[in-house]
């Protein structure tokens, strides 16, 4: 498979090179929309919610901890869902693609990773420059969110795919997964910090295989400490599992997706 990719990397860079030239040409501020999107939503939550919740953070005093802690949440978990969302649309959006030519179905999956974290990868940027300039850089810790980000990327891609092959032979599945994140984004400590959950229900957060990749990158970037490996092991299976789900029913349905198609 991994042959086969790189025999088809020019394949791959033409996907993505055509995905921001579209966007180019049919938005007026392009690639611009990537930064003030997000940034549009962190005013907004910071506005509403950061009186008062700002005062029941760690470390509260600090006028920029909410915001920092909104940021944090709001831009990785906009990649996570990048992932999914754009996933349940790869193969009705590449069927003329699929139907013309014969080529490993496994490059749209890559191209998908590519195009998602080219775009994380231009908010992240802005973000840590901002960090630097707030004096809030988190020094070396910040290496810790290599192997989380690696980690979020396979549960994403993999919930991706999944939904993406089930959205071809069941259309409503991609109205269904958009309602399923909305209830998984506030049941995810994002936009509020944990402690003020009450105790009785923390453990049905500690279910949420999010929970402990945002926490991980709020550690990192308020506390300037690095991720607990030992909450992210559960995670790191979850992904594993999801991403072997996928991949599986990926490579028997292929030949039925193009009928289907």
């Amino acid at each position: 498979m991994l042959q086969d990719i790189w025999n088809h990397r020019g394949l791959i860079r033409s996907i993505v090179l055509r995905e921001f030239q579209i966007r180019s040409v049919r938005a007026l501020w392009g690639t611009l929309w990537l930064v003030l999107q997000p940034a549009a939503m962190i005013f907004i939550y910071t506005a509403i919610f950061g009186r008062v919740l700002g005062a029941k953070m760690p470390g509260g005093s600090d006028k920029l901890s909410y915001g920092l802690f909104v940021c944090t949440g709001l831009i990785t978990w906009g990649f996570f869902t990048e992932l999914a969302l754009r996933g349940q649309n790869l193969f009705l959006e590449h069927a003329p693609l699929l139907r013309a030519l014969r080529f490993p179905r496994s490059t749209l999956p890559i191209s998908l990773l590519v195009i998602a974290a080219i775009n994380f990868g231009i908010v992240a940027s802005i973000f840590l420059v901002a960090l630097l300039l707030s004096d809030h850089w988190p020094g070396l810790v910040l290496l810790g969110a290599v192997p989380v980000l690696a980690l979020q990327s396979l549960l994403g891609l993999g919930l991706g795919v999944l939904i993406g092959t089930a959205n071809v032979f069941f259309r409503d599945a991609g109205q269904i997964v958009q309602v399923v994140l909305q209830f998984w984004f506030w049941l995810t400590p994002i936009v509020y910090p944990v402690t003020i959950v009450p105790e009785a229900y923390r453990g049905l957060l500690a279910w949420n295989p999010m929970l402990p990749v945002i926490s991980s990158y709020q550690r990192i970037v308020l506390d300037g400490a690095w991720p607990d490996w030992r909450q992210l092991l559960p995670m790191a299976l979850v992904a594993l599992l999801v991403s072997g789900l996928a991949w599986l029913s990926f490579r028997r349905l292929a030949p039925d997706l193009v009928d289907e198609l």
